[in-house]
């Protein structure tokens, strides 16, 4: 199955979001190629950046599915390219 490269960008805002983003990340844990999480106390959140290599449809349930957690904003954007 031909997979895309993808970036999900988290903004944790709010602690009530962090277990369950946590859970999901884990739920899509072989899909994930590398994981960086950057704490901005200054302003009170949590960045975290993952990036991904899975089939389209997979990366938009795993988007759709962090979106919908109540603390957190989530952006995707999808290399240009199909991962080979």
């Amino acid at each position: 199955m031909e997979t895309r490269i993808a970036l999900i960008g988290i903004i944790v805002e709010d602690e009530v979001g962090i277990s369950p983003t946590n859970d999901l990340l884990h739920e899509y844990g072989h899909y994930i190629v590398g994981r960086m999480g950057i704490p901005y106390s200054k302003k009170g959140v949590n960045i975290i950046s993952v990036v991904i290599d899975a089939p389209e449809n997979i990366i938009s349930a795993l988007s759709g599915k962090l979106g919908r957690i109540s603390g957190i904003s989530v952006k995707t954007m999808y290399a240009k390219t199909k991962a080979q």
